[in-house]
């Protein structure tokens, strides 16, 4: 996806370079080349993005319950070596 992107700034550099003057050239590399190419690679990022985020949540929530099985079993350990022992 990058080579593309790449290849496409080479080209737009290429026409801007040829323009007639320096103002041309700094507004066709612009409207031509990095403002179209931020908002189609942005649209391309949204689907791994999104698989971030998913993963992201899974993860925290895995944490969370592993938390809340750590403490439960903490409290239990506590319990159990405050009963007196007979002996």
């Amino acid at each position: 996806m990058y080579i593309v992107a790449i290849a496409w700034l080479y080209v737009v550099f290429m026409m801007s370079v040829t323009e007639q003057s320096a103002i041309a050239g700094v507004a066709t590399f612009l409207l031509y080349g990095i403002i179209p190419l931020t908002v189609v690679l942005y649209l391309m990022g949204t689907p791994q993005r999104k698989r971030n985020r998913q993963n992201m949540k899974k993860l925290t929530a895995a944490r969370k319950e592993d938390r809340e099985d750590d403490s439960s079993m903490k409290r239990e350990l506590r319990i159990d070596e405050e009963e007196p022992r007979s002996h």
